[in-house]
């Protein structure tokens, strides 16, 4: 099995909190997973080709402007999943932590995966009206849904409701995180003897997760807190993550935006 890093949306740039690292493009960090029976496994969709193509119609107006995507067609998951060697058809399986417009753009590229992802936030992709959030764009081509209720599963890593997804191997997890939205979930992949936690926007910067004096990003957390719908359960979730991640011989936690996360990664395979 071997892991890829992607990012598969470049937006606004930010400065981190402290001296030393320059600003950088927030990032959309996806993983691409090369197993061994199952094809490949994305983890993550970024935003995708018709987003590139179409933002006015596939993405919300305000959050364009908002967040000031690059909308590069060369960051598209589809077209870096092509300069491996692969089509589109090879991504069997997709695992989202949720459905905001950042993360499920990539959905339409590759219409034949089976897309993981929590019950609830599905329900609420479904039901409520287009948003800054849901883009309904991104599912029209009707995806084969894979959800999974939050109440089933077992205990993993002090988290409730944990479940391998179907049609994976042991190496997969869905992960209930709920807070920043209705079915927010991590995915856990089981790299090389550790566990690569990509846990969505369950926090947004690497310092929230830090052991000594962990705080937010100003900029980013004006975003954070806006699309929260339990602040409880989310700051809880994150008090989860900072413990998961002192434990470095076992776990290596991630989040979907942060740049200098995604480039340490990235830069060292992993």
């Amino acid at each position: 099995m071997r892991v890829h890093h992607l990012n598969c949306g470049s937006m606004m740039k930010i400065e981190a909190t402290y001296d030393g690292p320059p600003p950088l493009h927030a990032v959309c960090h996806c993983l691409l997973v090369e197993t061994d029976t199952e094809g490949l496994v994305l983890v993550e969709s970024g935003l995708g080709r018709d987003d590139v193509r179409r933002p006015l119609e596939s993405l919300d107006p305000e959050w364009t402007e908002l967040a000031a995507p690059e909308l590069d067609f060369a960051e598209t998951a589809l077209s870096q999943v092509e300069r491996l060697g692969y089509a589109a058809s090879d991504v069997r399986h997709i695992a989202l932590t949720h459905l905001d417009v950042d993360h499920s753009g990539g959905l339409p590229d590759f219409p034949q995966a089976r897309v993981h992802l929590m019950a609830a936030e599905l329900d609420a992709a479904l039901t409520e009206a287009p948003s800054r959030r849901y883009r309904p764009a991104h599912w029209a081509h009707g995806p084969r849904w894979q959800t999974y209720e939050e109440n089933a599963g077992e205990e993993w890593a002090g988290f409730a409701g944990v479940r391998q997804l179907a049609g994976l191997g042991e190496e997969f997890l869905i992960v209930p995180l709920g807070g920043h939205s209705a079915g927010h979930a991590a995915v856990a992949v089981q790299d090389r003897g550790r566990w690569l936690v990509h846990a969505g926007d369950a926090y947004f910067y690497h310092r929230e997760i830090a052991q000594d004096a962990p705080h937010s990003h100003p900029l980013m957390d004006i975003i954070q807190l806006d699309a929260q719908v339990d602040a409880e359960l989310r700051v809880a979730n994150q008090e989860r993550l900072r413990e998961v991640a002192t434990r470095t011989d076992e776990f290596t936690v991630l989040n979907a935006h942060d740049p200098w996360d995604y480039l340490r990664l990235a830069g060292a395979g992993g």
